[in-house]
């Protein structure tokens, strides 16, 4: 009897969760999302120095860098 009792309670408990779970998955729906800023970018330059630069200008062919161009890169 006693075992019974704290099985439909836990029942209860992982269905209000359910139920808490869907609603929050919901909400989270219908929040305003952030729109990416197309103004500055920040990026680092050959010195170190930290500027900001319009997005405008730069080039939209997106490759990745080979270690061996970051390494001729950096100048010590």
């Amino acid at each position: 009897m006693k075992n019974e009792a704290s099985q439909v309670s836990r029942r209860k408990l992982v269905g209000w969760l359910g139920v808490f779970s869907v609603f929050a998955a919901i909400g989270a729906a219908f929040l305003p999302k952030k729109e990416k800023e197309s103004g500055k970018i920040k990026m680092l330059t050959q010195d170190g120095k930290l500027v900001e630069i319009d997005a405008s200008l730069l080039a939209d062919n997106k490759q990745k860098v080979s270690d061996k161009e970051l390494q001729n890169w950096v100048k010590r």
